[in-house]
């Protein structure tokens, strides 16, 4: 019989510096075991790559600066956004982008909360290649997923998303399986990634006694496989906004 699934907060991590190894803290403070999915949040990880920056080092760009003024926000943390972004999708009301590494976001993930004054937090540079670091620093047969918080379309609020993993598959491909029916089914692609991620942030909290990693023991999953951000060929969604 299959272990149940169980969900495991690390509990005692302290306040993450630049430099820390996040994968003997957390072994320290739980043993990973094979199999395991190890969620972090990016806070955390940003914190350990040093991807803190002080708001007076950006000089505004002047798009930057007519940005800020339509949507009323410090043309210097704007010009922030611009600089960790390869596309702006929306510039008003609120500065929707596309960021280096692909995930498509408010800000560009930019934290300003638990950084101190005039400071902001960016997301981890690659965060796939943060999640392949943490996951050899483990030394088990384990998966890591490196979460973020992201509003979504048509609905209120954020959930966790995963802005990057190792060890695990993105997605389960369920096409070609039949449905209850004995239909076949042709388009059902799984973001097993995301899922867990968002069970994991629930888990987390957002408030200043939340705790920034879960682990995830006794799930089934595929170790790799599929991507989830899509092909810029199939977005028809960014298509449509360009054309406004």
């Amino acid at each position: 019989m299959r272990d149940p699934v169980s969900f495991h907060l690390v509990r005692g991590l302290p306040s993450i510096r630049e430099g820390d190894d996040l994968a003997s803290m957390i072994r320290e403070r739980l043993p990973i075991r094979d199999g395991d999915v190890v969620c972090i949040a990016s806070t955390v990880l940003s914190k350990a790559e040093g991807r803190s920056r002080i708001l007076e080092d950006y000089a505004p760009s002047a798009m930057a600066a007519s940005i800020a003024e339509g949507i009323g926000k410090d043309p210097r943390f704007v010009e922030a956004v611009l600089e960790e972004s390869r596309e702006v999708l929306i510039d008003s009301p609120f500065l929707l982008v596309a960021t280096n590494f692909g995930h498509v976001g408010v800000n560009a993930g930019i934290d300003r909360s638990n950084v101190g004054e005039g400071k902001i937090l960016l997301l981890p540079e690659d965060p796939m290649a943060s999640a392949d670091r943490i996951r050899t620093g483990l030394d088990r047969d384990a998966a890591v997923i490196v979460t973020d918080t992201c509003g979504r379309a048509f609905r209120c609020g954020v959930t966790g998303v995963a802005i990057g993993w190792s060890g695990i598959g993105a997605l389960r491909d369920w096409r070609g399986e039949r449905d209850l029916e004995g239909r076949v089914l042709e388009i059902t692609l799984e973001a097993i990634v995301d899922e867990i991620a968002g069970m994991a942030n629930f888990l987390m909290g957002e408030g200043g006694d939340g705790t920034p990693v879960v682990v995830v023991r006794g799930l089934e999953y595929p170790r790799s496989g599929g991507r989830i951000f899509r092909p810029r060929e199939l977005d028809v969604i960014r298509d449509r906004l360009q054309e406004e």
